[in-house]
């Protein structure tokens, strides 16, 4: 009887997963343009290159319940710093990995 128990919660967990993996009519593209839409607005304050931190004077980060404020991020990936320069407006997602407070993407706002 426990066994059963056991294998039905596992085959339950199993379903959950697959169809939390399958999103019927999502594409890489759609994945794409929510993250576009998740963007925060900031301003670059300082580079720093040799750490691979930015520090941002951003808007509220919605999707992180975080106010306004000029804060340290690490990046993603140091390629982005060479993206931006102090002054510049920017877009960006930060996300809470495990290293901490992360961009993981950015770009110039127009």
């Amino acid at each position: 009887m426990k066994t059963r128990s056991i294998l039905m919660a596992s085959f339950c967990v199993l379903g959950v997963s697959i169809a939390a993996a399958e999103t019927p009519g999502k594409t890489a593209a759609d994945q794409g343009s929510s993250q576009l839409a998740s963007m925060s607005q900031g301003e670059v304050r300082k580079v720093d290159k040799s750490a691979k931190k930015i520090t941002l004077k951003h808007g509220e980060l919605k999707n992180l319940g975080m106010p306004a404020m000029t804060m340290v991020f690490r990046v993603k990936n140091d390629a982005m710093l060479d993206k931006v320069k102090v002054g510049d407006k920017v877009r960006f997602v930060a996300e809470d990995l495990k290293d901490g407070l992360t961009v993981t993407a950015i770009e110039a706002a127009n």
